[in-house]
């Protein structure tokens, strides 16, 4: 007798879960379930500007981006006055190294190995900026940590990935593939005038 009515209480409600039914499903709490809300870049007649998303409070500050004003210079590259910055940061060894590494990770896929802008990206036909460029050649220390932290043209901001101190040796690093880039067209260079000599 136990036996028939466990069994029957088995088949009972073995099809609780998995069962089609004409009939809507219960909600125990059905405020849960379906919300009233906007997605993502959904538009909104309640705003008079028609979306749904809001612009942050003016004077709004992410988490981890507060600063005192005597920081600033290294977190945005640019000094008070607005102007271009040299980097903060003592290039050691050590600082090199990281660029190096963080470079590798980060700019090597686009840029090249070397920086001269034969990446993966210009394998696909896609313009890559060299950094031996005569015009990146002359920039400021700052402009490229500006660049790196912001983006520019088809480059994204890298602010959300690498810290500050590492976008600092980053651009230590770049200084070092331009000074080697430097060197070997000096090289050459004088290479040339002395063949030149002999002929």
């Amino acid at each position: 007798m136990a036996y028939s009515l466990a069994l029957m209480a088995l088949l009972s409600t073995s099809c609780m879960r998995g069962c089609t039914s004409s009939r809507p499903p219960i909600h125990i709490i059905p405020n849960m379930d379906s919300q009233p809300k906007y997605d993502a870049q959904e538009g909104s007649d309640f705003f008079y500007d028609g979306g749904a998303m809001r612009l942050p409070v003016e004077g709004t500050v992410a988490r981890g981006e507060f600063y005192e004003d005597e920081d600033r210079p290294l977190h945005t590259g640019r000094d008070a006055q607005g102007n271009f910055i040299a980097n903060p940061i003592p290039v050691s060894e050590e600082v090199l190294a990281r660029g190096a590494e963080r470079y590798d990770i980060f700019c090597r896929p686009c840029h090249g190995e070397s920086g001269d802008g034969q990446g993966v990206l210009f394998d696909q036909g896609v313009p890559v900026t060299s950094y031996f460029d005569e015009r990146l050649m002359g920039l400021p220390d700052g402009e490229f940590f500006e660049v790196i932290t912001l983006g520019k043209g088809l480059m994204t901001p890298y602010a959300y990935a690498v810290p500050v101190h590492d976008r600092w040796s980053i651009v230590a690093h770049i200084r070092r593939l331009q000074e080697d880039y430097r060197q070997r067209a000096l090289e050459k260079q004088q290479l040339q005038q002395q063949l030149q000599q002999q002929q």
